[in-house]
C-alpha cells in the first residue's frame, strides 16, 4: 500500500516509523529538509515546501498513493487536504475549515461559545488596536485577572505571551497587544484571554467525523530552560505514565477533558462539516477542572513520540478507519509503559537559535542503551547533519515506570553533540511533585 507523508520535522519521524512497522507500507514522504531518518524510511522523497500546493499535486500525479497523512499544521492550513481529497486521495488531516479548530483561535472561541462547550473562558477578539483592547484590558485587571495575548492565526507556538511570563504584567500586554497589529504577527487579528492557574497537560485522539479514540495523555515542558524558566517553545520534552493518566489528575479531571473534546468534535461537524485526523487538546487544570487552553488539528510534539511508540494497534489500520469512517469498530491499545521524551535543541533557542552547525549523532549507541531516536530540525548533506535553528533530535526512553524511562532519555541524549542543549529535568520526580503539589493547594483553596 502506497502511503503519502506530509512533513519532516519529530513528529512526522514518529509517523513514518509507525507506518512502516506494516510491511505492506510502502513509504512516499513531500518534505521541506532533507530528514535522515524519514528519508531511510521513505521509498521515495519529494523536497518541497509542505504547503505547496503545485508540488504536492505533482508528486501526488507521479506516486500515484493509496492514503496520505498530514503531519504538520501549515499544509493543514493551506489546504493540503482539500487537494489531495479532491485528487481522491483518503487523507488523514482535516480539511482547511475544520483545522480551523487551531489555525484560527477565534474559530475555536467562538464555537465553544456558540455550543456551550464547558472548559472555556473570559476572552474577546479584536482587529484592530484602539481604545476596545485597552478597556478589555482594564476590566479584566478589575476583576484581579492577568491576561493572555494571542495572535489568531498560526505563529509556529511562539505568539503568544502571558502575563506573568514574557509580560509584566496587564499595562505591557497592552504594548503587545498593538505589537501585533503593528507588525501583522499571526495575520494581525489578536484574542484577549484570562490567564489560566494551574498544570497543563494534552490530550489526544483519533477522530473519523463522528467517533473519537482518546491516548494517554501526556505533559509537555514548553519552558527553554531547567524549572519551568526561560521563553516559551514549541516544547522541550515530555512524558507519559504507564497508567495512561498523570499524577496529577483525577479519573474525573480526565473523563471532563474527554468530554470537552466529544463536543468539539461534534460542534466542528455542525459547523463547518467533519473532522477526520488527529485531534490534540491543550489543558490547563485549574481548580475548577480542566480548561482548554487551545487545540491542535494534528499530533503534537513531542507528544506524538511519546504515543506511536506504545502503540499496540496497527497505525496504518487506524489511518484507514480514520478516512473510512470505521474508529467505532476498532479497538485501539496502547502499551501501559511510561514514557519520556527530551529534546536536544541550538543554543540560543528559541530566540537567537544558532543555525547551519553540524551536529553528530551516536546512533549505534543510542540504540544500545535503549533510546528510540527521532530526527526533527535538521538538514542532511554530504553525509553531515546540520541544525536549521529549530528542535533538532529527540529521544524517548520507555519502561515500565517513569524513573527509569527517564533515566534512558538521559543517558542516550548525551550522544547527541554539538552546539546543543536539553532540559535534563523532564521527566524527573522532583519536577513531577511539584506538579502534584501545585494542584494540591489549588485545590485547597
Amino acid at each position: 500500500m502506497k502511503v503519502l507523508l506530509i512533513g519532516g520535522g519529530a513528529r512526522e519521524h514518529a509517523i513514518a516509523k509507525s507506518l512502516v512497522k506494516n510491511p505492506e507500507v510502502e513509504l512516499y514522504t513531500l518534505m521541506k529538509n532533507k530528514n535522515p531518518g524519514i528519508f531511510r524510511l521513505s521509498k521515495e522523497v519529494s523536497l518541497n515546501s509542505e504547503t505547496d500546493l503545485n508540488a504536492v499535486e505533482d508528486f501526488v500525479k507521479k506516486i500515484n498513493p493509496d492514503l496520505a497523512v498530514i503531519g504538520p499544521e501549515a499544509p493543514l492550513g493551506a489546504g493540503v487536504s482539500d487537494l489531495l481529497w479532491d485528487m481522491g486521495i483518503p487523507t488523514v488531516g482535516p480539511k482547511k475549515l475544520p483545522a480551523q479548530i487551531e489555525t484560527s483561535k477565534e474559530f475555536m472561541r467562538n464555537l465553544f461559545k456558540k455550543y456551550d462547550i464547558e472548559g472555556s473562558l473570559l476572552y474577546k477578539s479584536f482587529d484592530k488596536y484602539d481604545d476596545e483592547v485597552d478597556k478589555f484590558i482594564d476590566k479584566m485587571t478589575e476583576l484581579g485577572l492577568d491576561v493572555v495575548v494571542k495572535p489568531v492565526g498560526l505563529t509556529g507556538g511562539k505568539g503568544v505571551k502571558v502575563v506573568g511570563e514574557q509580560l509584566k504584567d496587564n499595562e505591557e500586554a497592552k504594548q503587545y497587544a498593538k505589537e501585533v497589529f503593528e507588525n501583522n504577527i499571526g495575520g494581525g487579528k489578536l484574542i484577549i484571554e484570562e490567564k489560566l492557574i494551574g498544570v497543563e497537560f494534552t490530550l489526544h485522539g483519533f477522530v473519523d467525523g463522528e467517533t473519537i479514540k482518546f491516548m494517554p495523555p501526556v505533559q509537555d515542558h514548553p519552558h527553554a530552560f531547567e524549572n519551568d524558566k526561560g521563553p516559551i517553545t514549541g516544547g522541550m520534552g515530555s512524558y507519559s505514565c504507564p497508567n495512561h493518566s498523570l499524577p496529577f489528575l483525577t479519573d474525573e479531571d480526565l473523563e471532563s477533558a474527554k468530554n470537552i473534546m466529544k463536543k468539539t468534535v461534534e460542534a466542528i461537524k455542525k459547523e463547518v462539516g467533519p473532522y477526520q485526523g488527529i485531534l490534540y487538546g491543550q489543558f490547563m487544570l485549574t481548580k475548577d477542572g480542566p480548561k482548554i487552553i487551545e487545540y491542535n488539528a494534528r499530533f503534537g510534539d513531542p507528544e506524538a513520540m511519546n504515543l506511536l511508540p506504545l502503540l499496540k494497534t496497527d497505525f496504518l489500520e487506524i489511518c484507514n478507519a480514520i478516512v473510512n469512517g470505521k474508529l467505532k469498530e476498532l479497538n485501539v491499545e496502547f502499551e501501559n509503559k511510561a514514557t519520556v521524551c527530551k529534546y536536544a535543541v541550538p543554543k540560543g533557542y528559541p530566540t537567537n537559535p544558532v543555525k547551519n552547525k553540524e551536529i553528530v549523532v551516536d546512533e549505534k549507541k543510542i540504540e544500545e542503551k535503549g533510546g528510540i531516536l527521532f530526527y526533527a530540525s535538521v538538514n542532511e548533506e554530504n553525509g553531515k547533519l546540520y541544525i536549521t535553528g529549530s528542535r533538532s533530535v529527540s529521544v524517548v526512553g520507555i519502561s515500565e515506570d517513569i524513573t527509569e524511562a527517564e533515566r534512558i532519555a538521559e543517558e542516550c541524549i548525551n550522544y547527541i553533540t554539538g552546539d546543543v542543549f536539553h532540559r535534563s529535568d523532564i521527566g524527573k520526580l522532583d519536577l513531577i511533585r511539584k506538579r502534584i503539589e501545585t494542584m494540591k493547594k489549588l485545590r485547597e483553596k
